[in-house]
């Protein structure tokens, strides 16, 4: 297995930081293996309003994808980075409670 990512809270490569601070916002809250192909993925949801998952509090991206880097405009940088602005995480957990309640 790759190296997997701890639980909490992870900005996608899309993040506008000049936008909402929870813009492609996520938070991972584990690993799962798939049955048949033992393949592994990271479950996470969302921590912005969104139509991709619909009825769904949660999706799956496979390891190796959300752990990989992303090239555009010439830069590469990771898909995935893991939030550790002290502050930003307790405006994150205060929106996971709205959206989420738990």
């Amino acid at each position: 297995m790759n190296k997997e990512p701890k639980k909490g809270f992870y900005y996608h490569y899309k993040h506008d930081p000049k936008g909402t601070i929870n813009n492609y916002a996520y938070e991972v809250l584990g690993m799962s293996r798939h049955t048949e192909d033992e393949t592994y993925s990271v479950v996470y949801r969302p921590l912005y309003p969104n139509t991709y998952l619909k009825d769904a509090d949660f999706s799956n991206r496979p390891l190796t994808m959300f752990m990989e880097n992303v090239t555009k405009d010439g830069k590469t940088f990771p898909r995935f980075t893991p939030i550790t602005d002290k502050k930003v995480l307790e405006q994150l957990r205060e929106i996971r409670k709205e959206m989420y309640y738990d």
